[in-house]
């Protein structure tokens, strides 16, 4: 393994780490602080809410945890899959990093509450939290660097 590609591994680690971590800690913060259902103004149509979710997005396919942990566990094997194959693509770290933290930060949740706990709220979207933000940015790194690499 090059130098270059080690640096790709670590600095995915890295940010997979600080993203869930960074995801946990607020969770238990709005667990803590605030009532399912409650509604606190920030900014804007900006706000917070507790909720929780037992399906993917907004709620489709709840109500069995095993299937949603499987198909957690097959996606953060497709990202180092990914990675391993392109560590020498500038960035790719960043779209890895970001994909796996934000899936693992979910999966922590289902696994420990057979949910998952949102609480970000902007105007009618449904609530959802820093580890689905995590995962989209990351999904569109993964489209830009590939669309990047493709012009190549």
């Amino acid at each position: 393994m090059s130098a270059a590609q080690k640096r790709a591994w670590l600095l995915a680690g890295a940010l997979c780490g600080a993203v869930l971590v960074i995801d946990q800690a607020i969770k238990a913060f709005v667990e803590g602080e605030l009532v399912p259902g409650e509604q606190v103004d920030l900014l804007g149509p900006l706000g917070l809410t507790l909720s929780h979710n037992e399906g993917v997005a907004f709620g489709l396919a709840g109500g069995s945890v095993l299937p949603l942990v499987a198909f957690a566990v097959v996606a953060l094997a497709f990202v180092g899959l990914l990675l391993a194959r392109n560590a020498g693509v500038p960035g790719i770290w960043v779209a890895v990093g970001l994909v796996a933290g934000g899936a693992l930060g979910n999966l922590a949740d289902r696994l420990r509450a057979g949910e998952v706990t949102d609480y970000i709220e902007v105007g009618s979207w449904p609530p959802f939290n820093l580890a689905d933000v995590a995962i989209t940015l990351g999904v569109a790194a993964f489209a830009l660097i590939f669309l990047r690499e493709d012009r190549r």
